[in-house]
């Protein structure tokens, strides 16, 4: 009598410890959120720039509640982006801190990018959809899976 074939190896299991590699596929969005902030800063920053260099760069279309200078939008722009470019180097990291300033700094950046929506429509919604995938990068990451 043939005794039956032994079942085949169990597959390796994962790696639980805490700060443990987790998911590829997760540390993957988190290095590209983390990018992606890096970019979305450096943007901000370039349109700070431009509307503290020169009024006239942009022009509004329309009355709007959230009328500002575009000197102090400028710098809000500015300000702003240079946070989100900090958080995003932090991210490389995967630090936790990095990870909850990253998010705050981007829905200030969203907030921005949504009152600037008269100044730059077309760009606006371009900021405020990349920022949208950033925030869902930031908060989808786990340095571990789950149990």
């Amino acid at each position: 009598m043939t005794g039956a074939a032994p079942p085949p190896p169990a597959p390796p299991a994962p790696d639980r410890t805490p700060g443990g590699t987790g998911d590829p596929r997760a540390a993957g969005g988190l290095a590209l959120g983390g990018t992606l902030m890096v970019v979305y800063g450096l943007f901000g920053v370039l349109q700070g720039i431009a509307a503290i260099a020169n009024d006239e760069v942009y022009t509004s279309f329309g009355d709007y509640v959230f009328t500002f200078d575009l000197t102090a939008w400028g710098w809000i722009h500015l300000v702003v982006g240079v946070l989100v470019a900090a958080a995003g180097f932090g991210l490389f990291t995967g630090a936790t801190w990095a990870r909850v300033a990253g998010a705050f700094v981007v829905g200030l950046a969203l907030i921005a990018n949504f009152v600037w929506l008269p100044y730059q429509p077309f760009w606006s919604i371009i900021m405020i959809v990349t920022g949208l995938f950033v925030l869902w990068s930031v908060f989808n990451y786990r340095s571990s899976p789950t149990v």
